[in-house]
Formats: C-alpha cells, sequence, structure tokens
C-alpha cells in the first residue's frame, strides 16, 4: 500500500477537518413517523401485509364510492323491466341508449336542470357577497361590537334547521321592511343561503390569518376600505374562496326542503323537487336515468375542481408567514 506525500497529507487534512465540520453543521433531515417504525416496516409480516391492507381498503372505498353510480348508470340504461326482475345483471336485454334522450324530452330534464342551475349560481353569488363581506367586517375592520357579532354567529350554529324554518319561511311570505312577497321566485332560495353562518366563519378565519403587515401596509399607502377588500383581500383568498363556492353549488344543488317550500310552482322548481313529483307517471327506467343526470353534474364539478378544492381546504388554516 502506498501513502500519500507529506505535503498531500497536510493539504489533505484541512480539507477533511472543513468538511466534517459542515457536516455537523448541516442540521438534520426531517424523517417521516408513523404508527409503524422502520424496524417493524422490515418485518415480512409487515411488509407484503401492509400494502395488502392498503389495497383492500382502497377497493372498498372506490366500491362504496363508485358502486352506486356505476349501479345508477347501469339501471338508467336498462328496461324497466330488467331493473325489476335482475337489478344486478348487466343489460339482460340489451343496452337502452334512447333512455338518455327520452328522460331528456320526456321527463323535462332540461328544463329542470335549468332551474337548478340558476339557483345553484345564485346562491354562489349571494353567498360570496355576504360571506365577503362579513367577514371582512368582523376580522379586519374589527368594530366594537364585532366580538358580539361573532358570537352570535356561532350560536346560530347550535341551533337545528327546523327550529328556524317556520319562522324564516314567514320572513319569506313577508318581508320586515319591504313587506312583498317572496315565494314563486328565486330570491327566497337565494337570500336564506346566502346567510350562512359556517362559511361566515369559515372566511373570518382565513381572513385572521392574513398577516396584519400587508393590511397596515396597503392602508398606509392610502387605500380605502373598499380598495383594499377588492384589491388585497380577495385575491390572496382564492383557495378559501374557492372551498366556498363549491360546497355553496352542490349544497343548492341537493336541496330538496326548501325548494319544495318556497316553489310550489312547478316550473320553477329544481331537479330535486321534480323528481319525486313525476316519479308517479314516469317509467323507473327513465326516472334512473333523470337520476344519474341530475348526480352527472355535481360529480364532474368536483372532479374537474378537486385541485383546488382540496388546495384550499388544506390551506384554510390561513396564510402562512
Amino acid at each position: 500500500m502506498t501513502s500519500l506525500p507529506i505535503t498531500e497529507q497536510v493539504a489533505t487534512a484541512p480539507d477533511q477537518a472543513t468538511t466534517e465540520a459542515r457536516r455537523r453543521r448541516r442540521p438534520a433531515e426531517p424523517q417521516e413517523r408513523g404508527i409503524i417504525s422502520t424496524a417493524d416496516r422490515r418485518r415480512p409480516l409487515v411488509r407484503y401485509g401492509l400494502p395488502a391492507v392498503q389495497v383492500l381498503l382502497f377497493i372498498g372505498v372506490l366500491v362504496a364510492g363508485v358502486g352506486p353510480l356505476v349501479w345508477l348508470l347501469k339501471s338508467g340504461l336498462s328496461t324497466s323491466q330488467d331493473i325489476v326482475r335482475g337489478p344486478m345483471q348487466l343489460w339482460p336485454s340489451g343496452i337502452q341508449w334512447s333512455n338518455l334522450p327520452d328522460a331528456w324530452t320526456k321527463v323535462q330534464i332540461g328544463s329542470y336542470l335549468g332551474n337548478t342551475a340558476i339557483i345553484a349560481i345564485g346562491s354562489l353569488l349571494s353567498t360570496l357577497f355576504v360571506c365577503t363581506t362579513g367577514a371582512f367586517v368582523l376580522s379586519v375592520l374589527r368594530p366594537k361590537w364585532g366580538p358580539v357579532v361573532t358570537g352570535a354567529v356561532l350560536a346560530t350554529l347550535f341551533l337545528p334547521g327546523v327550529i328556524s324554518l317556520v319562522p324564516l319561511y314567514l320572513t319569506i311570505l313577508k318581508m320586515p321592511v319591504l313587506g312583498v312577497n317572496l315565494q314563486n321566485t328565486f330570491w327566497a332560495v337565494w337570500l336564506p343561503q346566502a346567510a350562512g353562518a359556517f362559511n361566515i366563519l369559515v372566511m373570518k378565519r382565513y381572513f385572521d390569518a392574513i398577516p396584519r403587515e400587508l393590511i397596515e401596509a396597503a392602508r398606509i399607502d392610502g387605500a380605502s376600505n373598499v380598495r383594499l377588500f377588492t384589491s388585497l383581500i380577495v385575491p390572496l383568498s382564492k383557495p378559501i374562496l374557492g372551498v366556498v363556492a363549491l360546497l355553496t353549488v352542490i349544497a343548492s344543488w341537493k336541496d330538496y326542503l326548501w325548494p319544495l317550500l318556497v316553489l310550489p310552482d312547478p316550473k320553477l322548481q329544481p331537479i330535486s323537487v321534480a323528481l319525486p313529483r313525476v316519479q308517479e307517471t314516469t317509467e323507473i327506467s327513465l326516472q334512473m336515468s333523470a337520476l344519474f343526470l341530475a348526480v352527472l353534474v355535481p360529480v364532474v364539478l368536483f372532479l374537474v375542481f378537486q385541485k383546488q378544492f382540496l388546495r384550499g381546504v388544506g390551506m384554510s388554516g390561513g396564510i402562512k408567514e
């Protein structure tokens, strides 16, 4: 074995010492920790058993979530006799593609879906306006009476919806100040949907986490409250706005009791109210086709905006400095 010359050993020693010092100064990389330790993961039973359990759980969740939609599609493309005789059989009489256009024309799904879309869009706009402005006042402006209003809004979450159903319905029949009747108008659905305590508190929680330095800097630059709201708060709150928007659309799409009370006119009813009403005069196959078309829209909305939704849920705690 050959040894290095003395000059090279002397030149190498400081480099080794420097490298060792840098290695000691370098912070240790964080390791992921879980219920199962690293030593247990090396055991054959855990190494092969854990992935098997994960696959079984994934299959179970997939069947529970996607299974009803697949069965609904299968029933919507089957005849009424096949649905009654063999609910789990795959098209004994063949696929009935004509059920979808028949449900669109005979059951008038297009008209009901249009009413549902109008209700959902109106509820979305009214909810975002009320929630953002209310949370802005309570979180950013912070008036003296803000804690009292926040406590009152929080207290409404502990009240069952059935308790406020009758007073709210009487309010729709005769508005306190205007004295007008909002029944058989979309305003009767839009206005109560906008005053959601949960959405206001979630929005306020997000606004509370916005660094106050940004707000104070905008005030120093001469920004008014309106400019502060439109140019700073709203652009920073896009994730939580997306979450509230998606939850509002889905909630208004599947709501049944309140539209049934305030929209007795069949021409204004949404799909959730119209389908139970027409089931007595419609074949089972067309009912299943109409149900599939009604469920398809919110599912597609969630699949399209799932990244924004999950990102907004993850950031719902606010903005980190």
